[in-house]
């Protein structure tokens, strides 16, 4: 009971406004110079919406989505920080905005949009970051996440969300957590669309609830024989993980190739995966589950505990700590580092004088 008032009050209390192609008209984001703009490819499972600012909604789609837009970040951002407005329109001398959604009615297109913005890139700096977003998430939540992270990590490449149906609202867990089993079959479906960009390797980056979608269509491709088929995928880095532990063992041993790719960073103290063990009937949810006996499991995994710093809460540490985000961001650029499970004693210099724990096998 307690629990059902507590989502009820969360979702009573309103969202920020969905900003997507909504300007400024007095202050236009192309007037402001020292904003950095970052260009974001969508791929969702969401439908199409006209309410303003949306661009897609909680609705399930049949068909997956292709889009684009461009993610500006204020002059005066601070690293960790989302400055994200709470009315409209959003100021972008001090507020992160969100314009230019792009449709793009074909996967050609979409590819040949991707293969621009590679090539507006040196050698060396052509990958593709995939990010699955988690629970409780819109697709202008997901975009301004996404692009506060690329700004922090100071991310070279291309990234890419996969934007799948989430009801954005904490008292619709199940509807979310169908809604991306639903989703799990387009993962092969964008797979093979990015194998046909110039993307010289793939980062996926999971949060939440994503996490959980991502191992099942890792479980599903794997079955198939079509699992990293491209040998190109660097990496698989779940973060606060909302899976089951008892379902995570079963995920690794249905997988059944090197877990060399896997990486899972996990809080002890992760407020929001207490709470999705109490909807899941108690049992532990990976993302805050002892370090030490996921490195059992074959994983490397990074505890970020003793971090506190967070201007986005224990959730989401990835994002909100300063020093975190950096890191993952050298990480990503630097493709040596996370890409096999032997280099795990290189990730422990690499964290060095950093509240950061990793464990591996």
């Amino acid at each position: 009971m307690a629990l059902f008032a507590l989502c009820t009050f969360l979702s009573a209390c309103g969202r920020p406004p969905e900003l997507i192609g909504i300007d400024n008209p007095e202050v236009p984001v192309a007037s402001v110079q020292t904003a950095t703009k970052h260009k974001i490819f969508l791929t969702s499972t969401r439908q199409a919406t006209e309410t303003v600012g949306a661009f897609f909604s909680a609705e399930r789609a049949p068909e997956l989505g292709l889009a684009s837009v461009v993610v500006s970040v204020p002059p005066n951002h601070v690293v960790g920080e989302l400055n994200r407005p709470k009315q409209l329109p959003p100021d972008p001398r001090t507020e992160f905005a969100i314009i230019e959604p792009t449709i793009y009615p074909t996967e050609n297109s979409f590819v040949a949009a991707i293969n621009k913005q590679l090539a507006m890139r040196p050698p060396g700096s052509r990958d593709i970051l995939f990010f699955v977003h988690g629970y409780n998430n819109t697709t202008s939540d997901a975009l301004l996440r996404l692009g506060q992270f690329v700004e922090d990590t100071n991310y070279q490449g291309v990234a890419v969300l996969f934007d799948w149906a989430s009801a954005a609202k904490v008292s619709r867990y199940v509807y979310d957590l169908n809604s991306a089993l639903i989703a799990r079959p387009q993962i092969n479906k964008i797979s093979k669309m990015l194998s046909r960009t110039n993307a010289e390797g793939y980062s996926v980056f999971a949060h939440s609830m994503g996490g959980f979608l991502m191992m099942e269509a890792v479980k599903e491709q794997v079955a198939r024989g079509r699992f990293n088929s491209s040998n190109r995928l660097r990496n698989i880095i779940l973060a606060s993980p909302d899976i089951d532990i008892d379902l995570f063992k079963v995920q690794l041993d249905e997988i059944k190739v090197g877990k060399d790719f896997l990486f899972v960073l996990i809080s002890e103290d992760d407020s929001a995966l207490r709470t999705s063990r109490r909807i899941a009937g108690g049992v532990p949810r990976v993302g805050s589950t002892d370090a030490n006996q996921l490195a059992e499991l074959g994983v490397v995994a990074i505890d970020l505990s003793k971090v506190d710093d967070s201007a986005s809460g224990s959730h989401s540490k990835f994002a909100g700590s300063p020093e975190v985000v950096q890191l993952l961001g050298r990480g990503l650029n630097e493709a040596g580092t996370f890409k096999r499970h032997a280099r795990a004693n290189m990730l422990s210099e690499f964290f060095a004088g950093v509240p950061i724990t990793v464990a591996f096998e």
